[in-house]
């Protein structure tokens, strides 16, 4: 498509102005080739003919429809003319600072402070993808954050403009942005000490020029690095060619730098006294530029703020001293006074207050300071030389000497600032944030013009790279040809500047020479580039300035200073004397070899191979044009090796007014900063680029019913294109997108718009002739009715004569009786049919009711039949369940005297193991004393031999040892009779203990009756039950047999109902047959011929005029028609009663088969409940054999006991010894029956039969008789014998007693598995709501009933709050206890336990929301239950009995209470983070209104690393989300009220965020996008009602959105339209009413733009309304919550613990 093609008449076109740079004109004649003058009009009505060249036709403008873009590339026709009116709208119109071009974000300085920045932007801008919010410095900083996390590739933000454009605050939003998304979770407060760079380094490094009141006088590359979770964890700074020139010298109307006016302002405080400041007037370092003081800047305040940064990063107030003694020092310096002496030498007087101030605080000698700034030294290869200098001189060195000192504090603070960010851990990625100033052209450039335009062209070069790079990417990521674009390199210049013997190495190599000057630099420069390099010129008027062609543009250099400004040298003899000063800040300032500690510099040392002479000034080794191209090398690198974004700030006008567009200055700022070149690089190639979706949206008006017919919507947009441009060249087909030429986009709209155009004119055309057509019937027939009533009027006045009144009076009377009589035949008629069809009629409505009513009677016999079932189902459903709960307690009780038995049981065992092992002993003790025996036996055989030999002397011997034996008798006695009287009582004891026993077993026996009498009860009940069940088997066999019946009756109502058919089919066609009757007689009895004789012809005339035969016979048809539609429609109501009577059979079949289904499944149960009832039976048999067993224990424990008596009768009268023998050996056997308590009693015995068997031995060794010796051994060996096989009967006896109470016990065990299965319910109990437990099971508790608890396996069929309910059950028992410890044990573990599930399940809504409600159940339960009266009056009296009686625990409600706003918050978190995904898409960008589109397709392109990676979420997907949050907490029985609290939070949430979304998102402010909000509103609206919330307030807090959504709909164009707009908006605010106007954006040509005049109307009228300045919502604002109290309905007495719980250990008391 030419552009001469295009030049047609109506097109408009840019032309070239001098102050506008751009003007738009109308064509109003059609070009043709070959044209000289192009024939315009001007906005302003002005015709001109403008000169044109035939290949250079003025630029085409874009449709309105696309001005106003939130990308310069999504531009139709992309030109300057273009870029400038877009950048123009949207910053004087819509107030709209950024816009995208490409690659690029535009930043316009609107010189207005704008609430666009706030942390609900940075949240409303994270996570989002490039395009699809409004431009922003946010989206930018977010697009980097976003390829760092995802590719783990580096970053940066490249940010540059003049003085003036917003660089840094740019940079220090981009900043705050990390710092805000990637806080860290640590305390180290990494982001803030990051932020807090910003004030340090503005307070040294910026100052007020003319352009700007905060210009960074130096370039800075931050690097913020993150660990792997991407997380700021430190950050770095480099800095660039510091304007040190500025800290002895200012131009008019600027200032020095910012610290030293805070400083100054700051002098009066006490702790800077010592510094002997003054105000800025008073000193020529601050002072020069004749303006200390900048409107509404605080400078002292700025110092207190420049303080906090200083002590937050780290530097403490003795650092901060020393800084401010040097910067007060650099004051003083400048204060120095030089006296000119003569014309070739100056001095300074050493009385000179401020040098000795200066001396003082840096700590130098005044002598030398004094001497040597005004001398020099020239140092030779044979001498040292002297020289004095001039006053200038002088001055110079002064100064040089200040810029050096600030120059290396500057360095100084800037390294200690990197060292307090610096992190001990490995950094992961970074991004870096360049702050670095823009392309540079002044009156006079000098040096630092230079370098700033050098540095430029290293970044232009970067970013036509990158531009050309992503363009390719772009091509070949849609398989579109690639072709070679053409694009700027400037190379050229770069190379001019600083290859080899370029302008910087010539320079170099000048500042070597010992007499190098500006002029002789400057002249080697005219004779190696003048006409030897295209881009270098020598200017025609000067000799001493050359002109370099930039990129940007040409610029004219001044030489003068170069070579000074290169060296930037101070005397060798000053940094001497620094060196010597004691000021320890100066130790590493003057170091010959400064090591740099900034993880950046890496320095190769290489040794030279033989030794280098020292220069003897060692500042010429490094110039500042060498260490600044050095330093940008590794900048160059940096960039390159990460993906950069790019800023570029634009200063609207030099005034610094607020929105104000001056369109010369931003036209040159545009061409400085790459942006024009962007948009030259895209209009090459293909620059609009849509997706086949929004191409089909947006064109299909332009598509044939035939194209639209095809599925593939991709090949529809192939096919139409195709038919549409014949230019094939002019697009290309990607993958996914359409990828078109400049100028396209523009003409596809133009053929839209003349298609909308002409379907509009269409609809025009055919209304407007519906509207002409309808007035001329209206016409039409008024003049015909004229006509009647004029001709009437006129044939009656012809025709009246006396003839003709007779004549027609006449006939007036005939007619008058012809038509009685007609008239009376006919009503007779009438009234026979109506009498004929009322008693048909009321026959078959008194049939009907008839019918009705036996319907009704028998319908009531089956309700009552079926009611009565169901009422006997429930109650039987009701006594099972009582039955199950009773079981279920009579199971616990078995279970616990399980246990009692099996612990008695271990202590029997353990009492037998003892009485044997007790059984061994002394049965080794009778078989010693047996040895003893025989050995006594065997001493008595010797003595009698021994007596046999020594018969004679033994007569003497036994009479001396008679005498020795009766007095051993006598001492021994006593001792026995002790012994006989310790053995006596023990006997007694043992007895006792006997008896003891005898009654525990007799109580045994009594508790085995009683189980017994208790299992005989429970087999009674089962029989009652069994009964129960027969008797239900019978009612179900019976209402089973009633089923045949029901069926027949309902075979009887249907044939009733074909009969009914069949009777109203008859009645139908007999009412048929009765009005054909009827009308045959009627015409019968008329006699037409007779009448039409009778009558003249113009009294047939005049009644066929009248027509009132002719309408008595049509009345007589539509009463016909009447009565055969009321006959149909109690057909019909007949024919609905009978499918409702069809259907309530087959309901009632259901009912039965289900009955008949019931009836087979309790047969089932019975089955298996008789089953069970036999088992137990036949178990419950073994309870007499029991009872046998034990009786036989008794028995032989009563023969053991009589043996035992007679055996001490028969030994009563024997030797002492065999007594005692027996005595000892009866203790033996009762030692086998003591406890283990009496085992101490044991050893003593047997310690003392020890004794006693040794006294026996030396009895025996003197008794000589042999009868009372062979008594004693046979007596001992019969006793021994008989109680060792008593000893083995009674280990077998207790043997057979613990095998029979094993076999007992594991038939409890499955008696008890026997009862849970069959259920057999038990005796009811009274509880009186209360759970006991042990101290030691608080932490089972805990574990089962909270940490383990599942919600899902609770909330069904189980009351709400049943943990809560049965913790606080457990609180009543510790409180019955009367145990504080108990209970604040219990209270503690509990309240703990609780904040740990939350805790470990913070992210759970359902965790969330079960333990929220229990934690408010159980709070409410502390309360209703405390005893205070407040709560007590809503309690029953049996509750009030349940309340708390020793302990208050309003300090645990209080913990409780805190801990359930915690959770609730926390729940209200999760639920936020669930939905806010879906809101932004489901509410905003979802149409939920079909073929109404709220989005224009613009064709702006998304960054092609902006990936869409969400969902595509629709309005639905918000309601089933709100939809399930609404049934989690019914499940989980949240209180009501905190259900609609939870609600309203929710639907705030999604109106604040949508409406923030809105005011974001410029393409969204359309008066469709309106209607489709609106129409979502409606959704949850209707929610809200279907789930019965409204009273929640939830609808109001979506009243803003509401207000919105009308805001874009309604008129905006009359002062009225203004008027209405504020009283309709009040919940809006000024900010937000401006916003969305501003915003408003049309989406068809059709469709206004808001005019700048009617914002600015609706703002004066706003100016009255005080409300909040703030534009975003806060989406993080949380209503207060309320916890209202409800008494729990539950009593206590009824609550049961589920068997999965876990909680069998608790036991209902």
């Amino acid at each position: 498509m030419s552009m001469s093609e295009l030049s047609e008449s109506y097109n408009r076109v840019w032309i070239p102005h001098k102050e506008e740079v751009w003007q738009s004109a109308e064509i109003t004649k059609n070009y043709k080739a070959g044209d000289s003058f192009l024939h315009v009009q001007l906005e302003d009505g002005t015709e001109l003919n403008y000169i044109v060249d035939p290949d250079a036709l003025p630029p085409l403008r874009n449709p309105d429809i696309l001005v106003g873009e939130n990308d310069l590339t999504a531009l139709s026709y992309l030109h300057e003319p273009a870029v400038l009116h877009n950048l123009k709208v949207r910053f004087v119109e819509s107030k709209l600072i950024y816009t995208y071009s490409g690659i690029i974000l535009v930043a316009v300085n609107p010189y207005k402070q704008l609430p666009i920045y706030g942390d609900a932007i940075i949240h409303a801008y994270s996570g989002q993808n490039m395009g699809d919010m409004d431009p922003h410095i946010f989206a930018v900083a977010e697009e980097a954050y976003k390829q760092m996390a995802r590719n783990n590739k580096n970053q940066s933000i490249i940010v540059s403009g003049e003085s003036g454009a917003g660089k840094t605050v740019s940079a220090r939003y981009t900043m705050r942005y990390f710092a805000t998304v990637s806080k860290s979770s640590s305390n180290a407060h990494v982001e803030d000490k990051v932020l807090a760079s910003n004030p340090i380094t503005e307070a040294i490094g910026n100052a007020k020029t003319t352009r700007n009141d905060n210009s960074s006088r130096f370039g800075k590359y931050t690097e913020i690095s993150f660990d792997q979770s991407y997380q700021i964890i430190g950050a770095n700074m480099r800095t660039y060619l510091l304007e040190k020139s500025r800290v002895v010298f200012q131009s008019e109307n600027e200032r020095n730098y910012h610290i030293f006016y805070q400083l100054c302002a700051s002098s009066m405080l006490p702790e800077f006294n010592h510094l002997k400041l003054g105000s800025a007037e008073e000193f020529n370092y601050t002072r020069m530029g004749g303006s200390t003081v900048i409107e509404g800047v605080d400078d002292r305040a700025n110092m207190v703020e420049t303080q906090k940064t200083f002590a937050l990063l780290g530097l403490k107030g003795d650092f901060q001293m020393d800084v401010f003694k040097m910067l007060a020092a650099i004051l003083h310096l400048g204060n120095v006074e030089i006296a000119a002496v003569g014309d070739e030498r100056s001095s300074i007087s050493l009385e000179d207050k401020h040098l000795n101030i200066f001396c003082e605080l840096l700590d130098l000698s005044c002598d030398k300071m004094a001497r040597w700034l005004c001398h020099r030294k020239i140092t030779t290869t044979s001498e040292t030389v002297i020289k004095p200098m001039t006053r200038a001189q002088a001055v110079n060195a002064r100064d040089a000497l200040a810029k050096k000192i600030y120059s290396h504090l500057f360095d100084f603070i800037v390294e200690r600032i990197n060292q307090s960010l610096q992190f001990p851990g490995k950094q992961h990625t970074f991004i870096g944030v360049l702050d670095i100033y823009g392309f540079e052209t002044f009156d006079v450039n000098s040096f630092e013009q230079f370098c700033i335009n050098y540095a430029n062209e290293k970044l232009q070069q970067q970013f036509n790279l990158h531009v050309f790079k992503l363009e390719q990417e772009e091509y070949m990521k849609e398989d579109i040809p690639w072709t070679l674009i053409d694009f700027y390199d400037n190379q050229p210049v770069i190379d001019l500047i600083e290859a080899k013997m370029g302008i910087l190495e010539l320079l170099d190599e000048e500042c070597l020479l010992p007499h190098g000057t500006d002029e002789n630099w400057l002249q080697k420069l005219y004779n190696n580039f003048v006409n030897k390099n295209a881009l270098f010129e020598k200017p025609r008027m000067s000799n001493t300035s050359f002109i370099i062609q930039h990129f940007a543009d040409k610029v004219e250099y001044k030489c003068e200073g170069f070579l000074e400004k290169n060296r930037d040298t101070v005397r060798e003899v000053l940094i001497e004397i620094l060196k010597e000063s004691k000021f320890h800040l100066f130790e590493n300032f003057f170091q010959d070899n400064p090591v740099s500690s900034l993880p950046f510099s890496s320095t190769i040392s290489i040794k030279s191979a033989r030794p280098v002479l020292k220069s003897p000034n060692k500042q010429l080794r490094m110039t500042v044009g060498s260490k600044f191209r050095s330093s940008l090398s590794l900048l160059m690198v940096t960039l390159n090796a990460t993906t950069p974004h790019y800023v570029r700030c634009i200063k609207p006008n030099d005034e610094k007014l607020p929105f104000e567009f001056d369109s010369k200055r931003v036209a040159q700022q545009l061409r400085a900063c790459g942006v024009l070149e962007t948009i030259r690089i895209s209009a090459q190639s293909y620059p609009s680029r849509w997706t086949y979706i929004e191409f089909f949206s947006r064109y299909s008006i332009l598509m044939t019913q035939q194209e639209l017919s095809i599925n593939d919507k991709k090949q529809i947009c192939k096919i139409v294109l195709q038919r549409l441009i014949q230019d094939h060249s002019q697009y290309q087909f990607g993958r996914t997108k359409i990828f078109f030429r400049a100028g396209q986009v523009a003409y596809l709209e133009k053929l839209r718009s003349d298609k909308l155009r002409h379907a509009c004119i269409t609809i025009q055309k055919s209304v407007r002739g519906w509207l002409q057509r309808k007035k001329f019937l209206c016409i039409k027939q008024a003049a015909i009715i004229i006509q009647q009533y004029f001709r009437g009027q006129r044939t009656v006045r012809q025709a009246i004569t006396a003839r003709t009144l007779k004549q027609t009076w006449a006939a007036i009377i005939i007619q008058k009786y012809c038509r009685g009589y007609l008239v009376r035949r006919l009503c007779q008629l009438i009234r026979v049919a109506a009498v004929t069809i009322q008693a048909y009629t009321r026959g078959f409505l008194a049939r009907k009711t008839y019918r009705k009513m036996l319907e009704e009677h028998k319908a009531v016999i089956l309700q009552k039949y079926a009611r009565a079932w169901l009422a006997r189902r429930r109650f039987q459903n009701i006594r099972r369940f009582v039955l199950n709960i009773q079981l279920s307690y009579r199971v616990q009780q078995l279970q616990k005297k399980i246990e009692e038995q099996s612990r008695e049981n271990h202590g029997l065992l353990e009492r037998l193991t003892s009485l044997a092992s007790s059984h061994m002993n002394d049965m080794d003790t009778i078989q010693k004393l047996e040895l003893d025996l025989e050995k006594l036996a065997a001493q008595k055989r010797a003595y009698e031999e021994k007596g046999k030999k020594y018969k004679e002397d033994s007569e003497q011997n036994l009479i001396t040892k008679t005498k020795l034996l009766v007095v051993v008798i006598l001492k021994i006695k006593p001792h026995f009779c002790s012994l006989f009287r310790l053995l006596e009582k023990n006997f007694q004891n043992q007895k006792q203990d006997y008896e003891k026993e005898i009654e525990l077993l007799k109580g045994e026996i009594k508790i085995l009756k009683e189980e017994k009498t208790q299992l005989q009860h429970q087999i009674q009940q089962e029989i009652v039950i069994q009964d129960g069940l027969k008797m239900e088997v019978g009612q179900l066999t019976k209402l089973a047999q009633k089923i045949p019946e029901l069926q027949k009756e309902i075979e009887l109502l249907q044939t009733q109902k074909l009969d009914v058919e069949k009777q109203a089919q008859s009645q139908k066609r007999e009412l048929r047959e009765k009005m054909s009757e009827v009308t045959k007689q009627l015409l019968e009895s008329y006699d037409f011929e007779d009448v039409r004789s009778r009558l003249s012809t113009d009294d047939l005339e005049h009644l066929n005029e009248d027509g009132e035969v002719w309408f008595a016979y049509e009345g007589l048809k539509k009463a016909t028609r009447v009565l055969e539609s009321h006959f149909q429609s109690q057909k019909e109501i007949y024919e609905k009663e009978i499918e409702g009577l069809n259907f309530k059979v087959e309901h009632l079949s259901q009912d039965i088969n289900h009955l008949q289904k019931l009836f087979r499944e309790e047969n089932d149960i019975n089955d298996g409940i008789r089953l069970e009832v036999s088992r137990l039976t036949s178990e419950n048999l073994v309870i007499p054999d029991l009872k046998q067993q034990v009786s036989e224990l008794e028995n032989q424990k009563l023969d053991l006991e009589n043996r035992l008596q007679e055996q001490t009768v028969k030994l009563k009268g024997k030797v002492p010894v065999s007594s005692l023998v027996f005595r000892k050996s009866k203790a033996y056997l009762s030692t086998f029956r003591t406890t283990e308590a009496q085992n101490e009693v044991d050893i003593k015995e047997k310690e003392k039969v020890k004794f006693a068997t040794q006294e026996i031995e030396g009895l025996s060794n003197g008794l000589m008789q042999d009868e009372i010796q062979d008594e004693v051994q046979s007596k001992i060996k019969q006793e021994t014998a008989r109680l060792t096989v008593e000893n083995m009967d009674l280990e077998e006896k207790l043997d057979m007693k613990d095998r029979i109470i094993k076999k007992l016990e594991d038939q409890i065990k499955t008696l008890t598995k026997t009862i849970e299965k069959a259920r057999v319910p038990t005796e009811s109990k009274e509880y009186i709501g209360m759970m006991e437990y042990k101290r030691e099971d608080e932490e089972r508790i805990i574990q089962n009933l909270i940490l383990d608890l599942k919600p899902r396996g609770v909330v069904v069929n189980m009351i709400p709050g049943l943990p809560a309910h049965i913790l606080f059950m457990c609180v009543r028992y510790a409180d019955y206890l009367n145990d504080a410890d108990m209970l604040k044990s219990f209270m503690n573990v509990t309240i703990d336990g609780i904040k740990q599930v939350v805790k470990e399940h913070s992210e759970d809504f359902e965790m969330l929301s079960f333990w929220l409600s229990n934690t408010y159940y159980f709070l409410n339960c502390l309360k209703q239950y405390s005893g205070e009266e407040e709560f007590m009056k809503y309690n029953t009296p049996h509750q009030n009995k349940n309340c708390l009686k020793h302990f208050d625990l309003s300090e645990y409600r209080q913990i409780l209470s805190d801990l359930a706003i915690r959770i609730y918050h926390q729940f209200i978190i999760v639920m936020e983070n669930n939905i806010q995904p879906m809101i932004v898409p489901g509410m905003l960008e979802y149409e939920s209104l079909q073929g109404i589109s709220g989005l224009k397709p613009t064709g702006f392109r998304k960054r092609s690393s902006s990936i869409d990676d969400t969902d595509t979420y629709t309005m639905t997907s918000i309601l089933q989300q709100l939809s399930y949050f609404y049934s989690t907490m019914c499940q989980n029985g949240l209180d009501s009220e905190l259900l609609k609290q939870a609600v309203k939070q929710l639907f705030f949430l999604i109106g604040a965020t949508t409406l923030n979304s809105l005011f974001l998102r410029k393409d969204m402010c359309s008066c469709r996008k309106g209607m489709q909000i609106r129409c979502n509103i409606s959704y949850l609206e209707e929610w809200l009602k279907d789930k019965n919330l409204q009273s929640s307030n939830a609808k109001e807090t979506l009243e803003p959105l509401s207000q919105a959504a009308w805001l874009l709909q309604v008129k905006k164009i009359t002062d009225d339209d203004a008027k209405e707009i504020c009283e309709h908006c009040t919940s809006l605010s000024t900010v937000q009413i401006v916003k969305i106007l501003n915003s408003y954006t049309p989406i068809d040509d059709f469709e206004k733009r808001v005019t700048p005049s009617f914002v600015r109307k609706v703002q004066a009228m706003l100016n009255n309304r005080e409300d909040v300045p703030q534009l975003m919502l806060d989406t993080k604002y949380l209503f207060q919550v309320t916890f209202p109290f409800t008494p729990s309905a539950h009593a206590l007495e009824t609550i049961q613990v589920p068997s999965s719980f876990k909680l069998g250990f608790l036991t209902r008391v």
